[in-house]
């Protein structure tokens, strides 16, 4: 029997947002909230949608009133929004913040004020970054810093864990491999919507760099004149748009390679089912649900074999391939070869074999398993976490903890405790029984 926890799960990315690190806190959030821990997420503000929000099951997000930034996130001046978080966190009386993603500024932030304020801190993280660019150093001295005071680190595949320890310099011990899961209820197989004249070749991702939008329309513009019956249903948005359109363009290809854009997560099912084999070119990928999300639908999947991704599925599932064109276009030629003979495995068994690899109760256990080790746990005081941050050679942040430090205890002598109204948890006023 595990504790019942206060839980804060913390990330610049959240719906109405759409991606991985997104579906991966809404449904985290919804199995807590089912184990009986109270769980709230805060986030930043998505165009008009400011303040409290309430989704399935009582989970309540916090749309904090800060702009973004870049790239979705807000600029990272860990002081600005303090007197907000503070609030929040005492408000909802949290024990456990849970960030997500290296990437989320607010994450970091929320994780420090926290460790200030003698919470727990939890950090998953969801990316693979690499150590020689710039951006990679920067951001790999930042996640140091962040981490080096964090109570728990979780990756969600071992080769993320791998890189997590080395680019942040965390003690392996103190960090753990729990991977995402599907579900697949969502996702169901559905043949009856696939043409049978055609080929489809489904894509669903970002269309950015690192995801392999410039492999895919290469292979685009090799693949459709040596095969007339196939074509590609590319679904999602991002920088690299323009290319995939100019390749259309150039090659007349209209009619066979059709780009829905930006795709709702409800919608993402649909477009799968009308596929017979799903493309992943990522250069670069941590875990990619997109592939699990395509086998639960019963489509064969030609993948990149790239950072976690040969530990998702097992081989008779997956057709692996190095991140060349070449290499893609044989492992896609393989998938309609046997698609054409037949040597497929039934949709419906897919469906059912995803089911039993990865599901959400399973990540949520192993969760709470995190939970519970880390709540008993001594905290530290000031002293000691500058020792700790200390030792990762940025000294001037030493200065920002302890203008941090000396905000929040200026802050108990503006706005003490005593006065900051708690909120009701959900439970206290739905359910029937204790209303009675």
């Amino acid at each position: 029997m595990t504790n019942k926890h206060k839980i804060c799960l913390v990330s610049d990315f959240f719906y109405p947002n759409i991606g991985g690190v997104e579906e991966h806190i809404f449904n985290l959030g919804q199995c807590l909230i089912q184990n009986g821990h109270k769980v709230i997420v805060m986030t930043h503000s998505y165009g008009d949608r400011v303040g409290i929000r309430y989704m399935t099951n009582g989970l309540k997000v916090y749309y904090l009133p800060i702009r973004v930034f870049y790239n979705q996130c807000i600029l990272p001046t860990m002081i600005c929004n303090l007197p907000l978080i503070r609030y929040i966190l005492i408000r909802e009386q949290i024990n456990i913040i849970h960030g997500h993603s290296a990437f989320s500024a607010l994450a970091h932030e929320a994780m420090l004020i926290g460790k200030l304020l003698n919470l727990k801190t939890v950090f998953t993280d969801h990316s693979l970054f690499g150590f020689a660019d710039t951006s990679a150093v920067i951001t790999n001295k930042f996640l140091q810093i962040s981490l080096c005071s964090c109570n728990h680190c979780i990756c969600v595949s071992h080769t993320g864990k791998e890189n997590t320890v080395l680019r942040a310099r965390v003690c392996s011990s103190r960090v753990s491999v729990i991977p995402n899961a599907v579900d697949t209820v969502a996702f169901t197989p559905d043949v009856s919507k696939r043409a049978t004249s055609k080929i489809t070749i489904v894509v669903v991702s970002r269309l950015v760099y690192r995801k392999g939008v410039d492999l895919l329309a290469q292979i685009i513009a090799e693949l459709c004149p040596k095969y007339p019956e196939v074509e590609f249903i590319i679904g999602g948005d991002g920088p690299k748009r323009w290319l995939l359109e100019e390749i259309r363009e150039k090659k007349c290809l209209q009619h066979r390679v059709t780009l829905l854009g930006e795709l709702e997560h409800s919608k993402v099912k649909n477009v799968l089912n009308r596929g017979h084999i799903f493309l992943n070119t990522s250069l670069t990928e941590a875990y990619c649900m997109a592939i699990v999300e395509a086998v639960s639908c019963g489509l064969q999947v030609v993948s990149t074999r790239v950072g976690g991704i040969p530990e998702v599925l097992p081989d008779d599932l997956i057709y692996l391939t190095e991140p060349a064109v070449p290499a893609l276009l044989e492992g896609l030629e393989l998938a309609m070869k046997n698609l054409k003979d037949g040597n497929v495995v039934c949709p419906y068994s897919c469906n059912n074999r995803i089911k039993r690899y990865y599901s959400w109760k399973a990540v949520t256990k192993r969760t709470e398993v995190v939970y519970d080790r880390i709540s008993g746990e001594e905290n530290k005081e000031l002293g000691e976490l500058l020792l700790i941050y200390l030792t990762t050679g940025v000294w001037p942040f030493l200065l920002v903890v302890s203008l941090c430090y000396v905000m929040l205890f200026l802050l108990d002598l503006i706005v003490p405790r005593r006065l900051i109204d708690l909120a009701k948890d959900y439970t206290s006023y739905d359910d029937p029984k204790k209303n009675k």
